[in-house]
């Protein structure tokens, strides 16, 4: 009984003496509680919305109020033009659109229906889905409105025409595969590089390369370029198996999908040798990649739309990579479109990649860590 109390003793020792493990074992599950908690929510408000008005009308402004009003859309921008408005809706800038025709009040005052049109960009099936909702439900509040104010008719005055873009028929996998994709690339690349320079260390192979005439960025490089090749290898085999199983439509150029690849690959090799850097055993640095890991799928939109998480939160996601790569590949997947729109994104992508390997580059100590 005394050597059981013993060996007792000395493992809560240990524990008291790893004390970045024992962090990391009580601040992961308290932080993941509070963030997602607080951040997932299913109900999708505050939806970007563009409007294109050419009634001008009254009628019209009081239409856009209670869309408005209704919390789930926001009015981003007034444009001049069909064509404006389908480039804000392709470059994500906006997720609806409102669209008035120029009779639109005189058919109101006239008693007939008035056709009023909303895009909905259904690449995204959540927020799609509520939009729709939404907008015939304001459409026909709106209708009986009037029909009880003034003389009832048969018809209903507000013509809600809602038209779902890239996803018509709102097919799951259109959605999610292009975002697995991404989830898969990123657990890889992550997860496999954050043991690279531990391993190193625990094997002892570290003094290896210390008597080497390398250079710290050249270690990085030539532990990242494998993992590169590995990321085109998934990619190639994912987008295959989307296209041939799930009929996954690739409406994009595949060569700007593979180059703008290129950035989000090199964002989460980066911050997977950050990890690397800071851990001080593989166990350290698993657990780091997971607490990596969580955020990426739950707050990157991935499961659940930005839209609906609290501003805050909506923030915080902007620091995950994987939050602009599911804009690329859906926008290049789904959508259709190119660089020109997602410059951003990619803008976004290239400071996570030359931020995390410079810092992984400036950690890395060529000598033997004691």
């Amino acid at each position: 009984m005394n050597r059981i109390a013993a060996v007792i003793r000395k493992e809560f020792i240990q524990m008291r003496r790893d004390r970045m493990t024992l962090g990391i074992i009580f601040l992961i599950p308290l932080v993941q509680l509070v963030l997602f908690g607080y951040a997932i929510q299913t109900e999708v408000k505050h939806i970007p919305t563009v409007v294109f008005d050419q009634s001008l009308s009254a009628e019209s402004r009081d239409l856009t109020e209670a869309f408005s009003s209704s919390n789930y859309f926001d009015i981003v921008a007034s444009v001049d033009s069909y064509e404006e408005a389908n480039r804000m809706i392709d470059s994500g800038k906006a997720k609806a659109g409102i669209i008035y025709p120029p009779d639109f009040a005189t058919r109101l005052q006239r008693g007939e229906p008035a056709q009023v049109q909303v895009i909905v960009d259904a690449s995204d099936n959540m927020v799609s889905n509520q939009a729709i909702a939404i907008a015939n439900s304001i459409g026909l509040l709106k209708s009986q409105q009037v029909l009880i104010e003034k003389v009832p008719s048969a018809s209903l005055p507000y013509d809600i025409r809602v038209r779902p873009w890239y996803n018509p028929d709102g097919i799951t996998a259109y959605y999610m595969v292009p975002a697995i994709l991404g989830i898969i690339v990123t657990m890889t690349m992550v997860i496999l590089t954050a043991i690279a320079i531990v391993r190193e260390r625990e094997r002892g192979t570290l003094e290896q390369l210390i008597v080497t005439p390398i250079k710290p960025f050249e270690l990085m490089i030539g532990k990242i370029v494998p993992y590169i090749t590995l990321g085109y290898l998934q990619i190639t085999v994912a987008l295959l198996v989307g296209a041939i199983f799930f009929q996954v439509p690739i409406r994009g150029s595949l060569l700007q999908l593979y180059l703008l690849t290129l950035f989000f690959i090199t964002a989460s090799l980066g911050l997977g040798l950050m990890i690397s850097n800071i851990a001080q055993n593989q166990m350290q640095a698993f657990q780091m990649a997971f607490f990596v890991m969580l955020p990426s799928i739950l707050l990157s939109g991935f499961m659940f739309p930005r839209e609906a998480m609290p501003q805050i939160i909506y923030y915080i996601s902007c620091l995950i990579p994987i939050t602009y790569y599911l804009d690329i590949i859906r926008g290049i997947v789904l959508k259709g479109i190119g660089f020109q729109y997602l410059y951003g994104q990619v803008t976004a992508l290239l400071v996570f990649s030359v931020l995390f390997l410079g810092v992984s580059t400036a950690r890395f100590k060529k000598k033997v860590v004691s």
